[in-house]
């Protein structure tokens, strides 16, 4: 990670402080980089929020959220931490700003030695995208643009419509340069091992195209339950919260072309480039779900048609890629959890394990099926995983298959940082090399297609499945990695 010293004197307003998405992993984030020293030298973090709370009130909540969800508060430089947090109450809209202005004043004087003008601004909306124009208006409403960074959490809107609505009010009161729209799946360890492993291995980059590469799978089923956040849940569901966010944005990593340079604009026109190229999703591509039991929860309407699970068959219009399938899965209380991304290689065309059949073509039925996979597990500090077809040990000539893996946290010399940790580092730097930009994203919402406009149907699974059976169809012939196949 790149040294912050040079970074001058920062605040970090963060809206939302006192919700889920602050506790699980902003908060946690901010205390990780004072850990690894990884915050600029002088730095305050002011929490907004509709509630009034004083300095340590704030202080004892982020310190109780630390010991839930961690690093521990004693591992840490608490005290030295705690005394950099302030919460600024009452709200923060346009016509009121609550005791935000003064907040960030009081903190610029602290930081700047008297003069305010050495300080920069960086404000996170962890809120939901329905509020992001009114806070966006809010802050340009009481003059708290100037020197600062914008933070938008997922997703940038919630359709075609009102992203570039959305889009056109962000611009007006912020150029586009200083705007970071956060996915933490592009911060993920294992994301950023897929250029490395592209572009840095000529064994790997040769074979990335439709030549080689059958089926690419990106593949995010989860075992939770959606019950300690069934309101916003139920009012978002698995293809704006997973789909059209995340697993996009990852399908756009591996189709990209490769970028002049590794340069944040570079990579993010290689990845707009690719997103341009994805053929919008049909009905048929499309399989939503339902598990058994989420209408009972409550926060639940009795009638939602809110799916809790997606799969989708999309395909990538370029000549690389053309007519490979790119299947994205993900839903909640399934059979297992993971975060999967998969290339299966396609089987030799010919050769002495392949016998010729009626007609003379080569069948290579004595391959194992999905035995030559590249895959990334995107969880935890992250993997690289490599299955190959070998000649069994012993006496008979017979073929299986078999795994090696790279656990990242393994590699000598290496670091490795949760998603947030990473991302908030490059925020506080001025990197956008991880961020998605708007040409990137307008593409997404129209690539969605039948995903959003709710003409596919709600199909029951029952919760411990791998989801609907419809979804099996997505994947042939080559089928699901993991599950049912």
């Amino acid at each position: 990670m790149t040294d912050p010293g040079d970074t001058p004197p920062t605040v970090f307003v963060l809206f939302g402080a006192s919700g889920d998405l602050a506790a699980r992993l902003v908060l946690p984030a901010f205390f990780r980089l004072a850990q690894e020293k990884l915050l600029p030298s002088e730095w305050q973090l002011i929490g907004s929020g509709r509630r009034k709370l004083s300095d340590d009130d704030f202080r004892a909540h982020v310190h109780e959220k630390l010991d839930e969800f961690g690093p521990k508060p004693e591992d840490g430089p608490w005290e030295e931490f705690a005394a950099r947090l302030h919460f600024a109450g009452d709200g923060f809209t346009v016509d009121d700003p609550g005791e935000l202005v003064d907040k960030v004043a009081q903190a610029e004087q602290e930081l700047g030695g008297g003069d305010p003008s050495t300080v920069q601004r960086v404000h996170y909306l962890g809120l939901p995208p329905t509020t992001f124009e009114d806070y966006t208006n809010a802050l340009a409403a009481h003059d708290l643009v100037e020197r600062s960074r914008v933070v938008y959490e997922k997703p940038f809107g919630t359709s075609l419509e009102s992203f570039r609505s959305l889009d056109q009010a962000v611009h007006r009161v912020y150029d586009e340069s200083v705007i970071y729209r956060i996915d933490h799946f592009l911060g993920k360890e294992a994301t950023q091992q897929l250029r490395a492993l592209r572009f840095a291995n000529g064994l790997f980059g040769s074979s990335w195209d439709r030549h080689h590469v059958a089926s690419v799978q990106i593949d995010v089923p989860e075992t939770l339950d959606v019950a300690d956040r069934a309101e916003f849940y139920d009012q978002t569901g698995a293809v704006l919260d997973m789909l059209v966010t995340h697993l996009f944005q990852v399908a756009a990593e591996i189709a990209m072309e490769p970028p002049k340079t590794l340069a944040a604009d570079d990579i993010a026109q290689a990845r707009a480039d690719a997103v341009k190229a994805f053929r919008p999703l049909t009905t048929d591509d499309i399989v939503r779900g339902q598990f058994e039991g989420y209408r009972d929860i409550d926060e639940v309407a009795d009638d939602s048609d809110t799916e809790t699970f997606v799969a989708a068959r999309m395909f990538v219009d370029t000549d690389r890629w053309r007519d490979v399938p790119f299947l994205m899965r993900t839903g909640k209380k399934m059979a297992e959890s993971h975060q999967k991304v998969s290339l299966i290689m396609r089987d030799p065309q010919g050769g002495p394990y392949c016998a010729p059949n009626e007609s003379g073509a080569p069948e290579c039925a004595d391959i194992p099926p999905r035995g030559n996979v590249i895959r990334f597990d995107l969880s935890g500090d992250g993997e690289l995983g490599l299955s190959m077809n070998i000649e069994l040990p012993g006496s008979q000539s017979q073929l299986t298959t078999q795994w090696t893996t790279i656990p990242l946290h393994d590699v000598h010399g290496g670091d490795p940082l949760p998603p947030y940790v990473r991302l908030i580092h490059d925020i506080l730097l001025g990197d956008r090399t991880l961020f998605t930009r708007p040409d990137g994203l307008e593409e997404v919402w129209e690539a969605a297609g039948a995903a959003l406009d709710g003409s596919a149907p709600i199909r029951p699974y029952a919760p411990g499945s791998w989801g609907p059976q419809e979804a099996l169809r997505l994947a042939e012939p080559v089928g699901w990695t993991l599950g049912d196949q």
